[in-house]
């Protein structure tokens, strides 16, 4: 009994420069170098921007008392704040474009710009 779909040498040639070219593009769009990015700290006295390599300890005020944002290491911690729930500290760190945290009561937000898209808001941040 012959089979419907025989699978030539040819066809084997075609899957795996298919399978090597997906590879490759994944590879080229993932694993390139990555953009730094600016940090963007909001408070209710104005507003700062630093970029994401910067070794930072940031005072911010507000209007229940002062929060303290750490940019270290290509990433960004709110390491203490003044509100009542400490949502914002723990959040934990962010390192990427549009990710963002935010201290809500004391009015401070805190988000990563990416350089190569344009600020955007990631839904799956916390």
């Amino acid at each position: 009994m012959k089979t419907k779909f025989p699978l030539k040498p040819f066809d084997f040639l075609v899957i795996g420069i298919a399978a090597l070219l997906t590879g490759y593009c994944a590879f080229s769009v993932y694993a390139g170098p990555r953009e730094n990015g600016h940090v963007l700290i909001r408070g209710s006295e104005g507003s700062w921007l630093f970029p994401l390599d910067a070794e930072e300890t940031v005072e911010v005020p507000g209007p229940l008392g002062v929060t303290v944002v750490e940019i270290k290491d290509m990433r960004v911690h709110v390491i203490s704040s003044p509100c009542a729930n400490q949502t914002c500290v723990a959040s934990g760190h962010i390192y990427s474009g549009g990710q963002w945290t935010a201290c809500l009561p004391n009015r401070v937000f805190v988000m990563i710009e990416d350089d190569a898209d344009g600020p955007f808001v990631d839904s799956g941040t916390w």
